[in-house]
């Protein structure tokens, strides 16, 4: 019997448009033999189901259920394509959580921990897994000085959301009068601003998963953007970034990224496909940790599609795989 499955897509952040690319590819990869797919849609406004026919079926948040015309719909496992809020942040897997709905992505706990760049790094730093870059945390309710940012840091910086995915209100600071301006561009998007400073090097960006209690890495991908740095233009503006996949490193870089990838996986306690970025230190080729980011893009050409291509797996059966474990 074919599984109900709820691929839940949207949400409340600018990331919205982005996960709507997720979702179809996802949904044009989940195998119709084994699972009955239901596209849902959730905005601050309501949460629905998007019929084939362009018809909206509002969803009783009670039970996550539709009401059609051949009778109630519950379902087996939600797969979340959600990036940012409600999605991201454990918001929806707490509700998941609560009436006891299994769903593709890490816990309530992990996603919110993990969607806050500043405590997670903290909570990292303390395993000794990978280097950490510098940083200070500015909150929007609390006064801050200028002055002591620039004792505590050195230039160049980068200034962004703490709480925010697919660099948006990112800048990068190379002299002190660009903070001001960096900060407020940040808080725009965000209560909370992290400031980090500059580590000069390749970026490095690995998939990572679980199934049946063993950690696996996919091939990884090294970032070579024609902008400054890797921002939202450069993420979705095809010919603006090449995205080499799998990354040219070293072997013993290579090992190194595994390992401390598995490692960061398992003490985080993540579940399904995340992916984490890493910049390796051009003098030093030691990995500093940039985020790990528990719901990935995954439009056709997104990073994660491309690491599963170069694994030898097709999507099909990758997506497949994720969601036999969560049904398990």
């Amino acid at each position: 019997m074919k599984k109900k499955i709820a691929l839940v897509a949207g949400g409340y952040s600018g990331e919205y448009v982005i996960s709507l690319g997720t979702a179809k590819t996802i949904e044009q990869n989940l195998d119709p033999e084994q699972f009955e797919v239901y596209k849902i849609i959730i905005d601050r406004n309501e949460w629905y189901y998007e019929m084939a026919t362009g018809g909206k079926i509002v969803v009783d948040k009670n039970d996550f259920s539709l009401l059609l015309d051949e009778g109630k719909v519950t379902f087996d496992a939600a797969f979340i394509a959600v990036h940012g809020s409600p999605g991201e942040d454990g918001r929806l897997q707490g509700y998941f959580d609560m009436i006891g709905l299994p769903y593709t992505t890490c816990n309530a706990i992990v996603s919110a921990l993990t969607f806050n760049k500043s405590f997670c790094n903290k909570v990292l730093k303390d395993y000794h897994i990978v280097h950490i870059a510098n940083s200070v945390v500015l909150y929007k309710s609390q006064p801050y000085s200028l002055g002591a940012i620039m004792e505590s840091l050195k230039l160049p910086v980068f200034v962004k959301p703490n709480e925010s995915g697919s660099s948006l209100g990112v800048s990068k600071v190379v002299s002190p009068g660009q903070l001001m301006g960096a900060i407020d561009k940040a808080f725009a998007e965000d209560n909370q601003v992290l400031i980090e400073e500059f580590i000069e090097g390749r970026e490095l960006t690995i998939g990572v998963y679980a199934l049946k209690g063993k950690i696996h890495t996919l091939p990884p991908t090294e970032i070579v953007s024609k902008n400054d740095f890797f921002d939202y233009e450069a993420k979705y503006t095809p010919g603006v970034t090449n995205e080499i996949t799998p990354a040219v490193i070293d072997h013993d870089v290579l090992m190194q990224l595994n390992r401390k990838a598995e490692g960061i996986y398992q003490h985080l306690n993540c579940k399904g496909i995340v992916r984490m970025d890493f910049i390796l230190h051009k003098k030093t080729n030691d990995l500093f940790f940039l985020e790990v980011n528990t719901m990935p893009g995954q439009s056709e050409n997104s990073i994660v599609p491309q690491q599963v291509r170069a694994a030898g797996l097709n999507l099909m059966t990758f997506y497949g795989n994720l969601l036999q474990e969560v049904l398990a």
